[in-house]
């Protein structure tokens, strides 16, 4: 309730008033009325205190109207918050009060985006009016954009400089002002613990974490030695802290450098064991870890027993779940421990072909990082545009598919996974 303002002005004026006269009356030098004026000026001071009391009284009056004005707004903001009492009992929407109210928090990721110069996604960006919005659903934009945090594998450098790697079939590199469709994407996080983030030599791969730091997205699995390599990425929300922590072994033939001590590249776990001890360092100091890995066949949807035992290996070391990515197809879920797996995320937007997609989704509190949901949203990656799939059938036909290649899981219609009772 606003608080009543008392006014001195009334009383100030006859003050002024009765002083005047005095003066007046004092500086008369010679005048045989002087006792007359003093009389008048008491009279005119009787005269004043009256006016300031009937003032007084008219305050008074007046604070009082006001009082009972805000004694009906407050009535009227009880009325108010009794109305807005049913959404937040009902969607967790209310006016923020219980500051303390269990939040859940939005983890997304996304599978390969590449922007080469001359590959075709690219050369298809540049035709559209609209940009990356062309390319990429705008509902799917608008949703990354609205998880609390969105991570895909940048798998690509980002250089005006460098030479293509020998031995190498293909290879990527983007202006560094493509970093903006990265950006226009709502992305967080980046992994760069992937085969194609070095097919420029060293100077690309420095002017690409230049590009990623000068736009403010951190990025994971490789760095400018191996200390930068291994470090997680933390990000701080509600009450917890989350890390982030890559690394890869995707490659037959090797050929992207590893970080040393004074070298540039990125984390390998082709000898998992230095990738274990980075996950349980992360884990330490984080309430939930999030662990990539770039592994598996290419073009294959199913995921090896080999990536199957690093991944839970992975999770005895401390990580809460496990992304995979590289295969450029999806691969299949599990549950190890009550945590999930993916295999591999897919292509989100890498190339003209006609492949399944998908964003992963990790609900997660922000109270104690407790695990509250999973689920995979569809999408379809098709002559270099990635949109949902649209319709109940066609998305239980995704579903669908994504059990059989999967290890004891379920997908309702919403694209909630759940662990299949035995």
């Amino acid at each position: 309730m606003k608080r009543r303002k008392v006014s001195i002005a009334s009383g100030i004026r006859g003050a002024c008033a009765a002083m005047l006269v005095l003066v007046l009356c004092a500086s008369n030098v010679g005048c045989g009325n002087g006792k007359e004026a003093q009389d008048e000026a008491s009279q005119q001071q009787e005269a004043n205190v009256q006016a300031q009391d009937e003032a007084g009284q008219q305050q008074e009056t007046n604070g009082n109207v006001q009082d009972e004005a805000g004694q009906q707004q407050e009535a009227n903001g009880q009325a108010q918050d009794e109305p807005g009492q049913q959404p937040e009992a009902n969607g967790n929407a209310g006016s923020g009060e219980d500051k303390d109210e269990e939040q859940i928090l939005r983890l997304a990721f996304a599978g390969d985006v590449n922007l080469d110069e001359n590959w075709a996604t690219t050369q298809f960006l540049d035709t559209q009016p609209n940009g990356i919005y062309d390319c990429i659903d705008s509902e799917i934009i608008g949703y990354t954009n609205a998880c609390d945090i969105f991570m895909l594998n940048n798998e690509f450098s980002y250089s005006d400089r460098g030479t293509p790697m020998a031995g190498k079939a293909y290879t990527f590199r983007a202006k560094p002002e493509r970093i903006q469709v990265i950006q226009e994407l709502g992305t967080d996080i980046v992994l760069l613990a992937n085969n194609h983030v070095f097919d420029y030599g060293a100077d690309a791969f420095y002017d690409t974490l230049d590009t990623l730091e000068n736009a403010g997205i951190p990025y994971v699995g490789a760095g400018r030695d191996i200390q930068e390599a291994c470090r997680p990425v933390y990000f701080e929300r509600g009450n917890i802290r989350i890390a982030y922590v890559a690394a890869t072994r995707a490659e037959k033939l090797i050929l992207t450098p590893e970080a040393d001590e004074t070298h540039p590249g990125v984390l390998r776990a082709y000898d998992e064991s230095r990738y274990l001890d980075v996950i349980a360092d992360a884990a330490s100091e984080a309430d939930y870890v999030v662990a990539s890995i770039h592994f598996g066949t290419e073009y294959s949807n199913h995921a090896e027993e080999s990536q199957r035992e690093l991944a839970k290996e992975m999770i005895d070391a401390g990580a809460d779940t496990v992304i995979g990515s590289h295969a450029h197809v999806l691969q299949g879920i599990e549950f190890y421990e009550g945590k999930p797996i993916i295999y591999n995320l897919g292509n989100f937007w890498f190339n003209e072909k006609t492949l399944n997609s998908c964003v992963f989704e990790i609900d997660i509190s922000d109270r104690d990082a407790a695990l509250k949901g999973v689920k995979m949203l569809p999408c379809i990656q098709s002559g270099c545009r990635t949109e949902w799939v649209e319709g109940s059938a066609e998305q239980r036909e995704f579903y669908d598919f994504v059990e059989q290649i999967s290890f004891g899981i379920a997908i309702d219609q919403d694209g909630n996974v759940s662990a299949d009772a035995p």
